[in-house]
């Protein structure tokens, strides 16, 4: 029997960073070949979501509206109102796992229903019996939307995006071509996901002493790190603080196109190289490859667990310097 096509679609999660809007982009695509005529908002319910922001030109035609700040899955005094005011819609897909708010939305006026939380407690479609839920954050997103549409979709190995040439131009004007870039991001969203930047300084100098040209992606938070950088690494690159305003992802991934191959910690920006398409070593201590592994067909995972603890200061330097050897075609594995 044909499903009837939604009119309306509503995509609840608790907010979208760079990794996140990144690793969620092939199921935002799938949303729009699913139901190609539906009105889709997505819902931010307790902070911002980048597809309001900076990867609002990547979700274009794709997602009709993006509401943030939502106060939806913060507490559960929530149920006391009923969220979003008079919206309705024929179908609300929920991605996250906690009841009471799954409940909260289920209020909001709706035909379908779709949520994990309890185990598929509240949703209109249920998981088949024996079902498992992945580990891969992007894959419970695609069988979510497998259950809503009725449709089948492939888990992608990579993510290939529009990237304007005007990007590439100035991605090339900083790095040109004839020389070999390897590119380091020892930033992260929080101290304990970062590697020492001491071992990153280590590795780029070995880089300097292979006539290789080392790039440092640092973040907004980061700028501290430069002159250190810079006192030991005097022929380091800085892409991202030459001008005001150069933290765009798509730049980022733009300049990442440019790297023979890059490490980087568990971060957004680990993602965005990732998508640049070049060997990446991506660095994991406190959370989880299986469910935040960067889409890119030449990554190389290292985790703090194999080496004794979930601490970055587990993973040994003569592990990351190997993979990266390896990555560059220096040494075999």
């Amino acid at each position: 029997m044909k499903r009837v096509q939604p009119k309306s679609v509503l995509v609840y999660v608790g907010l979208d960073r760079v990794g996140d809007g990144l690793l969620k982009l092939p199921f935002v695509r799938g949303l729009r070949q699913a139901f190609p005529d539906a009105h889709i908002t997505w819902l931010a319910g307790k902070d911002t979501s980048v597809y309001a922001s900076c990867l609002a030109p990547v979700v274009e035609g794709l997602l009709n509206e993006v509401i943030e700040h939502a106060s939806i899955g913060l507490h559960p005094s929530e149920l006391l109102k009923r969220p979003l005011g008079s919206s309705k819609f024929d179908l609300i897909i929920d991605s996250q796992k906690i009841l009471w708010a799954s409940f909260s939305l289920w209020r909001i006026p709706h035909k379908t229903f779709v949520s994990p939380a309890g185990r598929f407690l509240l949703s209109s479609v249920k998981a088949p019996k024996g079902y498992k839920f992945p580990k891969s954050m992007q894959r419970q997103l695609l069988d979510l939307l497998e259950l809503a549409s009725g449709q089948k979709f492939q888990t992608p190995k990579s993510l290939s995006l529009d990237i304007s040439k005007n990007y590439r131009t100035d991605a090339l004007e900083l790095l040109p071509f004839g020389k070999n870039y390897i590119g380091f991001a020892p930033g992260s969203g929080g101290k304990p996901k970062c590697w020492d930047l001491k071992n990153f300084i280590r590795l780029a100098e070995a880089e300097v002493e292979q006539e290789r040209i080392p790039v440092f992606f640092l973040g907004p938070q980061e700028p501290k790190w430069m002159a250190p950088i810079k006192a030991q690494i005097p022929s380091a690159l800085f892409p991202l603080q030459i001008k005001d305003n150069n933290f765009d992802p798509l730049y980022t991934i733009a300049l990442a196109e440019r790297m023979s191959a890059s490490v980087s910690n568990d971060s957004g920006v680990g993602h965005m190289i990732a998508i640049g398409g070049n060997p990446l070593v991506s660095l994991f201590g406190p959370t989880v490859p299986e469910k935040f592994t960067p889409m890119g067909e030449n990554i190389t995972i290292i985790e703090a667990k194999s080496f004794g603890g979930r601490e970055m200061k587990f993973i040994p330097y003569d592990a990351v310097a190997k993979s990266l050897r390896i990555s560059l075609g220096q040494e075999d594995v």
